[in-house]
Order: structure tokens, then sequence, then C-alpha cells
């Protein structure tokens, strides 16, 4: 997982990017958690996001919001870090412009990130949301969600409660022409500690659904 350098919209930003083993592959990127808290594109739930769509033959990138690790400017509190990301997949395309599906995943603050995108992006059609902070941010852009996707939460997630994200889950399984899956995971707290496999048995259990050359969910 080469480290690269690539311009952003305040500096240049920097990731891990592993590109696809094959012409035509589709394209995956994961956002970090919240850089005040920490969250950086070396967090846990990160690599192993990252890692599990490298395994499945994605071109895969993941990197540093401004202001974190090696990446130029400041926090922008949300809305330079979706520029931010706007740009990361943009440079990934420039390597795979024949790319058919895109992918976005993300924690925490990742995940808010990461379904704003997928608001500006049409090739995204598939998305993991581990943790979105439905009770700390504003998800009402999603009016309507334009891809499916899954929302993971922990039972005794104690950052982000349970409410709001089951009140978000349920207003976009109103919309027609999309499928929210939701899976709560059994004790795990926020940053799902002792419960990763138990996490990631989640996310590869849909991407094997989503995936499948006979998946109902396009």
């Amino acid at each position: 997982m080469p480290e690269v350098i690539f311009p952003g919209p305040e500096g240049r930003l920097e990731g891990r990017f592993a590109p696809a083993p094959r012409p035509r592959a589709p394209v995956a990127m994961i956002l970090h958690p919240h850089p005040s808290s920490g969250g950086t594109m070396n967090n846990r739930i990160v690599q192993e996001l990252y890692k599990t769509f490298q395994r499945r033959g994605f071109a895969v990138l993941r990197f540093n919001f401004r202001g974190v690790g090696k990446s130029q400017g400041v926090f922008d509190n949300g809305v330079g870090e979706l520029s931010d990301a706007a740009s990361a997949l943009d440079w990934v395309q420039s390597f795979h412009p024949e790319a058919q599906t895109t992918w976005v995943g993300g924690f925490g603050f990742g995940a808010w990130i990461g379904m704003q995108l997928l608001m500006r992006r049409p090739e995204i059609r598939g998305f993991i949301s581990i943790a979105p902070p439905a009770n700390l941010f504003d998800f009402t852009f999603l009016a309507p969600c334009p891809a499916s996707g899954i929302i993971i939460q922990g039972e005794q997630d104690e950052v982000v409660t349970a409410g709001p994200v089951q009140k978000l889950v349920d207003k976009l399984r109103t919309q027609r022409h999309i499928t929210i899956h939701h899976d709560t995971i059994p004790k795990a707290n926020h940053f799902f500690e002792q419960e990763m496999p138990q996490l990631m048995g989640s996310v590869d259990k849909y991407l094997d659904m989503r995936l499948a050359p006979d998946s109902p969910i396009r």
C-alpha cells in the first residue's frame, strides 16, 4: 500500500493507495473519523475497510483530511473536508476512468462526509457508513439518498446514540429505488474495540450480497 501525495483544494493531501489488479476494476474510497478526536487514515476501522475492498479487487484509497498527518491546510468543520474527498475521488478516477462502479466507506465523521459526497457524485453506487453521527451532524441533505448502502451501529455506542441513527435509517427506507441495510453489533462501543470481527463480518456479508452477479440491488 504505497504512500501517495496528491493535490487537494488547500494543498497536498497524504494517502495510501492500492491500485486495481485488473482493467475496469471498481473504485473505493475510505474516509476517516473526526480529526479533533484523533481520527486519521490509520484508524483501525478505516484500515480494515481498506483491506476488505483491496482483497475484493478494488482500486482503494484512504487519505488524511486537511491538517491531518502530512496533509496541508487546517480543519474546516466538514466543508473543506468534503472538497478534499471530492478531489481525492477525482485523483483515483484519473487512474481508473473506465471503472464502472464506485463505493465510499466511512467511520463517524468520515461517514457523514461520505454520504454528502454520494449526493454530489452519481457514480457512487454503494456506501458503508459505520456509526454515522446522526445525533451530532445534520443528515437532512439525504433527500433523496441516491444510492443503496449499509449503516452499521454498535449496540453500546456512547458517542453516536442509537435513536437518531434509527430515525435516519427509517427515513431513508421510505425512499423508493434504493435499499438500506442496518446492522447493530451486540455489545460494541463506538470503536468496536472487542467486536472488530463481528463488524467486518457484517461488512463482508453485505459486500458478498451486493457484488454477487445476481444481486437484486444495483
